[in-house]
């Protein structure tokens, strides 16, 4: 199931895309407060709020996660879901009012499009405003914009990323939601077939390269591009403690893992995001497994629902 929230209590997703700059950004909220936890895999990341969402630290609820283009400029964004979320009297109630808690990743997308422009404050309130539980959209929308993937050969030779989200049932009514922004410098690759679904273009033949083998034989662009990096969510409306949803976050990087090829690289600052809100119950290792189940069905989603922009090629339109 892709496409909707819905299940989760609370959970609301809303995309700001500017085509023409080929960047964007997509917040995730949760007004009422949900169960934080947080996986950093990338030697490369750029984030908000990171530190306070691993155990032992006092905050255990956070009110939205954003996922923004524009690299560390994008971080500014935040502002506007604070904003939105301090309007409704959302966060942590202080002497001075009340504290929204926004954490933040983002990706590097300034090599597509418009480098001068980058999603604002005023940008993510818009998303905040556009948030819905239900018919969410996918591919290049929100932070998926302007990501591409298979980058070891110069941006020329790149494909289109975007945004993908897949839903994996539990039973008892429980489930397990990813929401993740495909940028990487490595391939996509089906995990069943081991077959490349998206990567270095190769111009002789029309199909993919392996950046792998590209590594091994040395055939790389140097310095290589900077514009990476995977960021995402994994959302679920099952119960957990703080140091439940941060091994969680670990257990979901296998998807990444077994979806992108390499990951968690030098260029890329892989991060995910675990959101929990609801009273299902499930035992750990089986929502793990379905986690990383979820993540590698959204990573292809990703790719598959992309279109072509900026001149970097998706795989829909190659294939027409």
């Amino acid at each position: 199931m892709s496409g909707s929230v819905g299940q989760i209590r609370g959970l609301k997703v809303g995309h700001y895309t500017d085509l023409e700059s080929a960047t964007g950004c997509t917040v995730i909220l949760c007004e009422q407060g949900a169960v934080p936890g947080v996986h950093v895999s990338g030697a490369s990341p750029g984030g908000r709020e990171i530190e306070l969402l691993r155990p032992g630290y006092s905050v255990n609820l956070v009110h939205a996660v954003l996922l923004s283009g524009g690299s560390a400029y994008g971080l500014d964004a935040t502002a506007g879901v604070m904003r939105y979320l301090e309007e409704r009297g959302c966060g942590f109630d202080t002497v001075a009012g009340v504290v929204p808690i926004v954490p933040a990743a983002i990706i590097f997308d300034l090599s597509l499009g418009d480098a001068s422009v980058r999603p604002t404050a005023a940008n993510a309130y818009e998303a905040c405003c556009a948030a819905t539980e239900s018919d969410v959209a996918e591919g290049s929308v929100g932070a998926g914009t302007g990501a591409s993937v298979g980058k070891c050969l110069g941006m020329e030779h790149a494909t289109k990323g975007g945004i993908g989200i897949a839903t994996v049932q539990l039973g008892n009514g429980g489930v397990v939601t990813a929401i993740i922004v495909v940028n990487a410098w490595g391939d996509v690759i089906d995990p069943t077939s081991g077959r490349t679904v998206a990567g270095p273009r190769d111009a002789d033949t029309g199909g993919f390269l392996r950046t792998a083998d590209l590594l091994r034989q040395s055939r790389m662009r140097r310095p290589f591009p900077t514009s990476n990096t995977v960021i995402g969510v994994i959302a679920t409306n099952v119960r957990l403690r703080k140091v439940q949803t941060h091994r969680l976050a670990q257990m979901a990087q296998t998807g990444l893992a077994r979806t992108i090829d390499p990951c968690g690289t030098m260029y890329d600052g892989d991060t995910l995001f675990v959101l929990s809100s609801g009273d299902k119950g499930c035992d750990m290792n089986v929502l793990g497994v379905a986690a990383v189940e979820a993540v590698s069905y959204a990573v292809q989603r990703a790719v598959l629902q992309a279109t072509t922009i900026a001149g970097v090629p998706s795989i829909a339109d190659r294939q027409r």
